[in-house]
């Protein structure tokens, strides 16, 4: 079995935070993981991108272009972005609010969701609005729930909730969990299947 999966945000939306709960989960269950981050101008609002790599006979932690069976983007134009590493049946689910660097004046959000929608038809975005609950620093692991939910990792993702504890400080489990089950709900709303 081989899963390539890209997690692409700016910082500090948590997406080193999410690939280490999908990699633990990943390893919890005895599979091979390989990870790594680019990160560029992070503490600016710049790009972040975590590669997780799960299964055999893996080189590298880095993903080759158009191998990546999934990605899970937390904003639109880093979407967009990394979208050449995703495979043409990959499944791309997306957080549909923007976030804008300081001092920019934004981007043209309707025309990247256009192209994103052009490319991958099947895109699963979801809004921001459905997926924080307590907090907004939550949407990574609410991300992280829409996903198990839809079903994009290789093993139950149901996993991941319970590694939140071995991996969360303590005063902040409670909020992850639930975040974790907004995001599934905030899918099968999304979806009608509740």
């Amino acid at each position: 079995m081989k899963f390539n999966l890209l997690i692409a945000g700016v910082g500090g939306q948590g997406t080193v935070l999410a690939s280490k709960l999908v990699s633990a989960a990943a390893l919890k269950l005895g599979f091979d993981v390989r990870t790594t981050e680019t990160i560029g101008m992070a503490q600016r609002g710049g790009s972040v991108v975590s590669h997780v790599r799960i299964g055999d006979c893996m080189y590298s932690p880095l993903l080759p272009l158009h191998s990546a069976d999934a990605m899970i983007a937390f904003e639109p134009a880093e979407a967009a972005r990394q979208l050449q590493y995703l495979n043409r049946e990959g499944k791309l689910l997306l957080c549909s609010s923007p976030v804008f660097p300081a001092g920019s004046a934004g981007y043209d959000k309707a025309s990247i969701m256009e192209y994103l929608k052009a490319e991958f038809p099947q895109l699963i975005e979801l809004p921001g609005s459905s997926l924080i609950g307590e907090n907004a620093k939550t949407l990574n692991v609410a991300l992280l729930g829409a996903a198990a939910e839809c079903g994009i990792f290789p093993f139950d993702g149901k996993i991941i909730k319970e590694i939140i504890p071995e991996i969360i400080r303590e005063k902040f489990i409670d909020m992850n969990i639930n975040a974790f089950d907004k995001g599934k709900g905030a899918y099968r709303e999304h979806t009608g299947k509740n």
